[in-house]
């Protein structure tokens, strides 16, 4: 194990990991293979609630089986809702509506996990084109990035961002806040530690938000989502130091 001191977390992630491919297969085979072309950011206008709506309990008696006890317990609580309710849940998260509007914390992350795969398909199926100007939001679905990604092109490296929901990725500025546009290096705080040294802390001093990212010239064989969740001593560090993450990961970490 690579990183010993997340071993739960990522076996509980790759569980779901498994499940969440199995269920892209399913939409998939329902929805079809071909791919349509969508005006940026309106990939959340659609959502097929007769495909994923008979696959929620599913997933639900799913968690309930492989979850650590407090999550098994919500999803138990979740089935016994009925179906109204889990329209409303899954409608509302979907469309992100203000965290004060949905009945908890713990149901908006259980209903975003099932909806990644949902959301990962149809951003599979999109006819992208090059944007035409920088998106600090997910260009598809405009979602909040998940993680950030530093590849090899030349002397340097390309960043990009990985959307939270669909999974999307695209190119990003180097050296600016995704969350408020500052570009002032003295604002913006790298910070990294010697167990994760291709994985950092990018901060923004300004408006105090952060984002990991993932340096693949670093670690070729690194897994953005995998090691962003496996970095959770770099959170420690982000949160005792006063930052807040600027999309949480599926554990509200």
């Amino acid at each position: 194990m690579a990183h010993p001191s997340a071993s739960e977390v990522l076996r509980f992630y790759e569980l779901i990991a498994g499940f969440q491919r199995a269920l892209y297969s399913d939409i998939e085979s329902e929805c079809g293979h071909a791919k349509e072309a969508r005006d940026p950011g309106t990939l959340r206008d659609e959502l097929d609630l007769f495909v994923l709506l008979p696959k929620f309990p599913g997933f639900l008696t799913f968690v309930e089986k492989i979850a650590p006890v407090p999550l098994a317990r919500s999803a138990a609580e979740l089935i016994a809702q009925g179906a109204q309710h889990w329209q409303r849940l899954l409608q509302g998260c979907w469309r992100d509506e203000d965290q004060q509007l949905m009945p908890s914390c713990v149901e908006t992350a259980l209903s975003r996990i099932f909806l990644q795969a949902y959301a990962e398909y149809l951003a599979d199926h999109t006819q992208q084109g090059s944007p035409d100007h920088l998106f600090s939001v997910c260009p598809l679905c405009g979602g909040k990035p998940q993680a950030g990604v530093l590849r090899q092109e030349g002397d340097g490296g390309k960043r990009s961002l990985i959307c939270s929901l669909c999974s999307n990725e695209w190119n990003f500025q180097r050296m600016l806040c995704p969350a408020c546009g500052e570009e002032n290096i003295e604002k913006l705080v790298i910070y990294t530690a010697d167990q994760f040294d291709h994985v950092r802390i990018e901060a923004c001093d300004t408006c105090r938000y952060y984002i990991k990212t993932i340096d693949l010239t670093k670690n070729g064989n690194a897994v953005p989502v995998v090691d962003e969740l496996a970095a959770i001593p770099l959170s420690l560090w982000a949160i005792e130091n006063g930052y807040s993450k600027l999309q949480a990961n599926f554990l509200g970490i």
